[in-house]
């Protein structure tokens, strides 16, 4: 299993697009927990959700790739930019 970040950022003024598809970008994270070590929203300085950042163990950069383009959020268009990495720990635990 290889490590991956995906750092996403929302179109400006995309606030209520987010909101409107939460219910299910949330759902759709919950059913692939086995991929999805930590996620959660980017803020701006008024606390607004700008954005995320997930951590993903996956069999390779396709199967990351593919749990993205299957996410709610993505299929709204809800991102501005979405950037995969590999990535490795070097300090502290995935839970």
């Amino acid at each position: 299993m290889a490590t991956f970040a995906l750092i996403c950022l929302d179109k400006p003024g995309s606030v209520d697009l987010r909101l409107a598809s939460r219910e299910a970008h949330l759902a759709y994270v919950q059913d692939h927990r086995d991929l999805v070590r930590l996620a959660g929203p980017f803020l701006d300085d008024e606390g607004r959700m700008v954005g995320s950042l997930f951590l993903i163990e996956a069999p390779d950069e396709a199967a990351a790739r593919a749990f993205h383009a299957a996410d709610p959020y993505v299929l709204a268009g809800l991102f501005e930019r979405s950037d995969l990495r590999r990535w490795r720990a070097t300090v502290g635990d995935l839970p």
